[in-house]
């Protein structure tokens, strides 16, 4: 009799174990399949900031993580406004966000100010340590890792020296108060000097004072320079009507902006630069550490050009360029 109380005794203790174990691990499967959460913020829209958020999107559902699934998104748009960005960037730290993808600098900035714990991937950022976003490009330290959208300002002018090659005088446009296009100014002077160009500037702080900017070029060059500037990218038509209306060559900082208008470009896809920085976001979520992740830019660059543009530009572009393009606009 006491050995089948002893035996019962057992088996209830072992059932009890059993069930035990059995509601850990469905405690743990359930912290698993979570929906991760995910905060994007962007300092505007137009079709560059665009590609890479739904490429950043794309390759995360490619990886695995489907939007409704097993991940969410909070996409917030700043319009264009810093203190809209700010108070963007101190909601995302009261919110419980497993990764937050930083879009533009400006952006990317009000976030780092903010956000102290939560991982942070910037991308359409051109120098992240200039904007004081990282300690060095290799090891970024803290929360903040990501891509660069550096261009390459120098084979962009050197295009627009190919396609017209009596230009002296070029106008570049772009906002002062974005770090990112300062920077690009400045590789741009650089560059104008080595090609033997005068690079003459205008400064706007608004998309409201983009066509007027470009206006006041009339008459005082040959061809005018857009960088991957997001104010001025954001209102790009105002650019393009002066460069149709004057026939000054337009080259722009990237491919979509040949798309709506621009004459042609050396640069990067903004689609597979929002790929990249997912890629990265994918071991982060892993449990890879960012401060430890360098920033990383893409390698290959693709020649695009808009043969409507250039008949709207009245500019013959050579046979020997079109060749060489990667995407031909017609």
């Amino acid at each position: 009799m006491r050995s089948r109380v002893v035996s019962l005794l057992v088996v209830i203790l072992s059932l009890g174990l059993l069930i035990g174990c059995s509601n850990q691990g469905t405690d743990k499967a359930a912290e698993v399949d979570k929906p991760i959460k995910v905060g994007i913020i962007q300092i505007v829209e137009h079709p560059a900031l665009d590609a890479a958020r739904e490429g950043f999107i794309e390759e995360l559902a490619t990886a695995g993580y489907k939007e409704g699934e097993n991940i969410t998104y909070d996409y917030k748009n700043a319009q264009g406004d810093m203190a809209t960005a700010q108070t963007i960037a101190k909601q995302f730290a009261y919110d419980e966000l497993d990764l937050i993808l930083a879009i533009a600098t400006p952006t990317a900035q009000a976030v780092a100010n903010s956000v102290k714990e939560t991982p942070i991937l910037i991308t359409a950022v051109t120098d992240p340590k200039s904007a004081g976003l990282v300690e060095s490009l290799e090891e970024p330290g803290a929360n903040i890792t990501g891509t660069s959208d550096l261009t390459p300002v120098k084979k962009q002018l050197e295009l627009l020296t190919e396609i017209v090659s009596d230009v002296k005088k070029v106008g570049i446009i772009y906002n002062g108060g974005e770090i990112n296009s300062v920077v690009q100014a400045e590789l741009a002077e650089k560059a104008a000097k080595e090609l033997g160009l005068e690079l003459v500037p205008v400064t706007v702080s608004s998309s409201n004072e983009v066509y007027q900017g470009a206006q006041s070029l009339v008459g005082r060059v040959k061809a005018i320079y857009v960088p991957t500037d997001n104010t001025v990218v954001s209102a790009i038509q105002s650019v393009v009507k002066v460069a149709n209306e004057n026939d000054l060559p337009l080259v722009v900082g990237e491919d979509n902006s040949v798309e709506n208008g621009g004459l042609a470009t050396v640069g990067i896809n903004y689609y597979q630069l929002g790929r990249q920085t997912a890629k990265m976001a994918v071991k982060v979520l892993a449990g890879e550490d960012p401060a430890t992740m360098p920033i990383q830019y893409l390698e290959n660059t693709d020649l695009v050009i808009n043969l409507k543009a250039a008949k709207e530009m009245n500019i013959e572009i050579s046979q020997e360029i079109i060749d060489r393009a990667k995407k031909v606009i017609e």
